[in-house]
């Protein structure tokens, strides 16, 4: 059994791809009769607003087609076909993936890791016999989880730290052990709440085509060199995206609507819109940083996961980081914790439920909220404990 993690047609529910399709030019819509209004109204604080948002959006971009490149190459189905058949047992099979979530997260920013990396741990849990949920749920949670690591690893850790010039070896240096934490408690809780399905199968797994280590392989290497050497890397990763992508579109191996697909050019537009929206308000709006500096770090991660929760993570750091926060990491645990618990949360819920079901499978936002309604608030006080005893608490 051959999966495309990239093919998103096969959704099982005509009505429900029908409105999925539909929210991304809703939200492309109100993002840009958003930004439009920002601008007319206050030129300045929108222009402030859209200088601090765009370069996190860029670099998704290019991290996305580095991803999808790297993916046409079959590094992915290799890892997950690799995994699968190394796995002893459900226990030895669910902490591999949780690795190489982590770390395709920390490298290729979570929207690439749910984007790619569903698909192929849905068929990595088939192929063993075992039940699909651990793997399912697990990548969605464990990739918000892990995107502590590096600046790229999501999109909110840029805005915030729009006001502070880091590169990624000086935010590793920061944040790795509460990230680490908040992915090894995430880990702990979808490994407890859906042990039931941890149980494979003593069937053999057939082999997938070998990879190719050319082009993809290349593209992600230098992309991760980017990301941890550069303060802002963004349009170097993109260059880096747009030249291999442009190779495989003249080669013939990749399409331009499968590209646009990968993209998700409305949703990216929207949010980017209501960024710059919220921006423009929490520079406008005094209460939102005079809030957060009356608050510790516990009070700042607990506002920061609720707004993230009502607006979705990214316009909530635009909003809440429009002036330089009193405790910025313990703002990026809050920000990339709390969309665990709900689909409204982060942009990678409507990735992974896009793919999931473009793999077959029929995901639950219920399930996935009620494993998040416990991960969240223990990995968010693993990570903020962990932080405290760094030092790094400021």
């Amino acid at each position: 059994m051959i999966l495309d993690p990239v093919n998103l047609t096969r959704d099982t529910s005509r009505s429900a791809n029908a409105q999925s399709n539909k929210l991304p030019w809703l939200l492309a819509a109100l993002g840009g009769v958003g930004c439009a209004g920002s601008l007319g109204v206050d030129f300045h604080q929108a222009s402030s607003a859209a200088s601090q948002d765009w370069s996190p959006f860029v670099l998704v971009t290019g991290l996305l087609l580095v991803g999808l490149v790297a993916n046409d190459d079959g590094l992915f189905e290799a890892a997950g076909n690799r995994l699968a058949r190394l796995s002893t047992n459900g226990a030895v099979l669910f902490a591999g993936a949780t690795a190489l979530i982590g770390v395709t997260t920390a490298v290729l920013n979570l929207d690439t890791s749910v984007a790619f990396l569903t698909p192929v741990l849905v068929y990595t849990a088939r192929s063993r016999g075992g039940g699909e949920a651990p793997l399912l749920y697990g990548c969605l949670l464990l990739s918000n989880a892990g995107s502590l690591f590096l600046p790229g690893s999501n999109l909110t850790n840029l805005i915030v730290l729009g006001h502070v010039r880091f590169t990624g070896a000086e935010f590793f240096s920061h944040m790795w052990a509460p990230g680490l934490a908040a992915l090894i408690v995430t880990a702990a809780v979808v490994g407890t709440l859906e042990h039931r399905e941890l149980v494979l199968q003593p069937e053999s797994v057939a082999p997938s085509p070998r990879p190719t280590l050319g082009l993809g392989l290349l593209a992600v290497l230098l992309s991760v060199v980017l990301v941890v050497l550069m303060p802002a890397p963004a349009l170097a990763v993109l260059l880096v995206g747009v030249v291999v992508i442009t190779v495989r579109l003249l080669t013939g191996r990749s399409r331009l609507g499968r590209v646009m697909e990968v993209l998700g050019v409305p949703l990216l537009v929207g949010l980017f819109g209501i960024a710059v929206t919220l921006g423009t308000v929490g520079r406008a709006w005094s209460f939102p940083s005079t809030l957060l500096s009356h608050l510790n770090i516990w009070g700042t991660a607990g506002v920061a996961a609720v707004t993230s929760v009502l607006v979705n993570n990214l316009p909530a750091a635009s909003l809440l980081a429009a002036h330089a926060p009193a405790h910025p990491f313990a703002l990026l645990i809050g920000l990339n914790l709390g969309p665990n618990l709900c689909i409204t949360g982060s942009l990678a819920w409507l990735l992974w439920l896009r793919a999931a079901r473009g793999a077959g499978a029929r995901p639950s936002l219920w399930r996935a909220s009620r494993l998040g309604l416990w991960a969240v608030p223990l990995s968010v006080a693993s990570a903020l404990t962990v932080l405290v005893l760094m030092g790094e608490s400021h």
